[in-house]
């Protein structure tokens, strides 16, 4: 008897878990690297770079949401790869890099946004030039940087 009880109850709770298993998730961007292992192909040893985000720039508005996007010789590390930056220009959020040398321009995917739009689609590129004496510290200057084109220009 106890083990036909146990039996429904088991049942029961797959019936229970594969009910909720039908619902799901909004989707959410993924901030998480694509990029290949650099340091093996190049034969050069990988250093971490840390970027500061300052400046003003018109597409802020009521804030702007930057996307760093993998390119050679860097590519993101986890969640320094998104920033959110405040309709004053201010931000708390830095950029962090894995680089097997300094990068002198990266880009970014950006939109016009408020704080908690992790699942809006960007804008576009934004291409900025790095200002920064070579070290493993840099800034982003969001007054420099060019507007690329939108992503409904790209066939």
């Amino acid at each position: 008897m106890i083990k036909f009880l146990s039996g429904i109850f088991f049942c029961f709770l797959l019936a229970v878990n594969a009910y909720g298993a039908d619902s799901s998730p909004a989707p959410r961007v993924s901030i998480f690297s694509t990029s290949t292992d650099w340091e093996a192909v190049t034969g050069r040893q990988l250093h971490e770079y840390r970027g500061e985000y300052r400046g003003r720039s018109s597409l802020i508005g009521r804030g702007l949401v930057l996307y760093y996007l993998d390119g050679f010789p860097c590519y993101g590390l986890g969640e320094g790869v998104r920033a959110w930056i405040g309709p004053n220009g201010d931000s708390h959020d830095h950029l962090r890099l894995a680089c097997i040398a300094a990068p002198k321009t990266i880009h970014f995917a950006w939109v016009n946004a408020s704080r908690d739009a992790d699942d809006k689609t960007t804008t576009g590129i934004l291409t900025c030039k790095i200002d920064g004496d070579g070290g493993r510290d840099f800034v982003v200057d969001l007054s420099n940087c060019t507007r690329g084109p939108d992503w409904d220009e790209y066939e």
